[in-house]
């Protein structure tokens, strides 16, 4: 075992040292825990916003300088069907929450429904104001405890809704984090199934379970910390979940088959076959978190709370997955040794490390690439051709459920007050400008409405203009990039709408820069792993085809609206905004995995035997099995959020689950193995150059080969390679 590197060493530590490694684990499972049940009330809803943007100065002016006016503040629609301001019940019912509001310390002062201004033209519809006493995340779980409150005070013949910003976060928040747990439990279930079935073992099925309950266990801990620091979102805690889940099933079957290859199939003992699994397979298991943390570092470039704290939320879950993975892994596989097939399926092949349906498939697609390929080819091609006019926008009300108390209110203030009131603009301007802001406001054809100015502190005035089209649509979007040309120098512009037009732009803007990085880091990883420049080019193209397919997808069916009927949802006609970035971000980073597994077995092969052909036949038929099984359970998953209620969580499930399943069976299983084909030895050659440049990596287990694959030097047939041994290639 003296041959083992830095990660072997690592795991026969862990394996030797078990008792040192448990307690570890049990500390930080238990001090961290303790944690972890506060995280859900400490994590904020709000942070949907580009950090230094015009708009959200606009937003910190009105609550410096107007008494918390900004878009931040709370909105009460009081309405009724038959009743108007002047009947003494509906005078009744505006009286008593203008009680619950000033009641609330989140509530700087309340705004009275005011003629020509916050009460409708018929009288049916009034607009009880709060202002914002306190910070956008602690408004929003105002709006949480209030809108309940507020409700109650609805009688048969007038209704009072809880709406604004504050209001739509915290049902979006709410029903998100509900549906996102309904498809958990459902996930969990089917997840457990599918384990069982691919490890052949339910103590074996139990290993991904039990690192992904240690890496939530320890995330939601520390992002409770991180919490104390700086706000972060209640995404967050979702997100890590999601990858928790993922990234535990993956790295604990690639861990575990070649556990089992090295135990039963070469006969070494406990201790032995987790060094030697470590060495191979952790070695991999190492690289692919890496490239995961990444990919999802280049979400950080956006500059909003919640794009930066759930990519942290993320990062951490991954984190503690990985360490797990590398240190309590290896020593629960060392105590079990060969009980880790006890209550196995008749049918599980302990031993079975090689995939024999594998190698046949292999065979094929080496004697027919172009077939193949071809077709593989052209439909992810063809999938990936909507992406060409994809539009996307940010959330309009539509994801809010229909009978929440936000979205209701919103529709009672867009009947009553026009389609643009529940997204009125807010202008700030120096007191000598306000005049002139007032007239290019009110000769703008965009505006349907022009408040007179209202005089704050700071010498600004305050104007709020009503569009006359509504918060989501193109037509206030080219209304809010007129009035920014055409407003005096000193005057801003801000309200709700022109905050998430703001972001929108932000994410647009550093998407392309985004996803440049996260290809670039990409690439050198793969470069660094596998000392292959073509082999890192080839991986990075594979990604990009399963992703642009996954999108051309999701544009087809939430902007087109095709299968909304099956799906259950209303199109808003684009994209949500943070697809592009976020999903572009995950998607790489779930196909990296796959990416990394496959070409570490063919890396292994081809240090060993310097054969093209074995490297491509032998990585997959040791990989196949793993790629596949991984890819069902995370379909599996993902699909299940595409089931839930709202929309967000149904374009991310579709959109992470067509990926997987594209990347996983179709580009892992076809089309990578047929670029190996392709490429053939030139596939692994290495410029003497860049050999002296690169770190010594390599992912076969064992003594030195020979010169048969050094660097720079393609290398023809050799005799197939051992299974699970493969030999290390020296440095010239």
């Amino acid at each position: 075992m003296s041959d083992l590197g830095p990660i072997g060493r690592l795991g026969r530590f862990a394996a030797t040292h078990r008792r040192a490694v448990f307690i570890t684990w049990a500390v930080v499972a238990v001090g961290l825990g303790v944690l972890a049940p506060r995280v859900e009330t400490a994590l904020s809803g709000a942070g949907w916003q580009a950090n230094g943007s015009e708009s959200v100065k606009v937003r910190e002016q009105l609550d410096t300088n107007f008494g918390g006016a900004g878009a931040y503040a709370l909105q009460v629609a009081v309405h009724s069907q038959e009743l108007t301001v002047a009947d003494p019940a509906f005078r009744h019912t505006v009286a008593r929450v203008e009680r619950v509001l000033g009641a609330d310390s989140a509530v700087g002062s309340v705004l009275a429904p005011r003629p020509g201004a916050s009460i409708s033209r018929d009288g049916h519809t009034a607009i009880v104001g709060g202002s914002a006493a306190k910070s956008p995340n602690e408004m929003v779980a105002a709006a949480n405890d209030l809108k309940s409150e507020v409700s109650a005070l609805s009688t048969s013949g007038v209704e009072a809704n809880l709406t604004g910003a504050p209001g739509m976060w915290s049902d979006f928040n709410e029903a998100n984090r509900e549906a996102m747990m309904k498809s958990e439990l459902i996930s969990w279930p089917v997840t457990l199934a599918i384990l069982v079935l691919a490890f052949g073992s339910l103590v074996a099925a139990g290993l991904p379970l039990m690192l992904t309950i240690v890496g939530l266990i320890a995330s939601a801990g520390v992002l409770y910390l991180g919490t104390k620091l700086s706000p972060i979102s209640i995404w967050a805690m979702n997100f890590a979940l999601m990858f928790a889940l993922a990234l535990g099933i993956d790295y604990a079957l690639f861990i575990v088959m070649r556990f089992r290859g090295a135990l039963f199939g070469q006969g070494r003992d406990p201790v032995q076959a987790v060094g030697e699994t470590m060495d191979t397979a952790g070695k991999a298991v190492l690289f692919s978190g890496l490239t995961v943390l990444i990919s999802l570092s280049a979400v950080m470039l956006v500059p909003s709370p919640a794009f930066r704290s759930m990519a942290i939320g993320i990062m951490v879950s991954v984190l503690f997955v990985l360490a797990a993975t590398m240190t309590l892994l290896p020593a629960v596989l060392s105590k079990l040794g060969p009980r880790i097939d006890k209550l196995a399926l008749p049918w599980a092949h302990s031993g079975e490390h090689r995939s024999a349906r594998f190698a046949r498939w292999g065979e094929l697609l080496w004697r027919r690439p172009f077939v193949f390929g071809g077709i593989a080819l052209i439909v992810l091609l063809a999938l990936a051709l909507p992406i060409l006019g994809m539009k996307t926008g940010m959330p309009s009300i539509k994801v809010v459920p229909k009978s929440d108390s936000s979205r209701v209110g919103y529709q009672q203030i867009s009947s009553a007050f026009g389609p643009g009131a529940p997204g009125t603009l807010q202008v700030t301007a120096p007191h000598a400008d306000g005049a002139a802001t007032a007239a290019a406001l009110g000769a703008d054809r965009g505006i349907a409405v022009v408040s007179p100015p209202v005089t704050g502190g700071g010498g600004l005035v305050l104007i709020q203009a009503v569009p006359t089209s509504g918060p989501s649509t193109d037509a206030t979007a080219s209304t809010i990039d007129r009035l920014r040309a055409d407003l005096p120098a000193a005057a801003l512009l801000g309200g709700p709408s022109v905050e998430n037009h703001d972001l929108e732009a932000s994410l647009a803007s550093k998407t392309p820069l985004a996803i440049g990085v996260i290809l670039a880091l990409g690439f050198l990883l793969l470069l660094v792993a596998f000392q292959a420049p073509l082999i890192a080019a080839i991986g990075v193209l594979a990604n990009l085809l399963s992703t642009g397919a996954a999108f051309g997808v999701a544009t087809l069916i939430f902007q087109h609206a095709h299968l909304s009927g099956l799906l259950g949802f209303e199109s808003q006609g684009f994209l949500d905004a943070w697809g592009p970035i976020f999903f572009f971000a995950m998607i790489f980073a779930i196909a990296m995995d796959y990416t990394v597994f496959l070409l570490s077995s063919a890396r292994e092969h081809w240090e060993r035997s310097g054969d093209a052909k074995e490297a491509m036949v032998g990585g997959l038929a040791h990989s196949g099995r793993v790629i596949l099984a991984a890819g069902a359970v995370m379909v599996a998953v993902f699909f299940t959020f595409a089931l839930s209620g709202p929309l967000p969580p149904k374009e991310m499930g579709t959109i992470l689950g067509v990926a997987v399943l594209l990347d996983a069976f179709l580009v892992r299983l076809l089309l990578l193995p047929v670029f190996l084909r392709l490429a053939g030895a030139s596939a692994w050659y290495l410029p003497a150059w860049l050999d002296r440049v690169l770190p010594d990596i390599h992912f076969g287990h064992g003594q030195a080969g020979g010169e048969a694959a050094s660097a720079g030097e393609p290398v023809g047939s050799a005799a197939p390679a051992d299974p699970v041994g493969a030999g290390v290639r020296e440095r010239s």
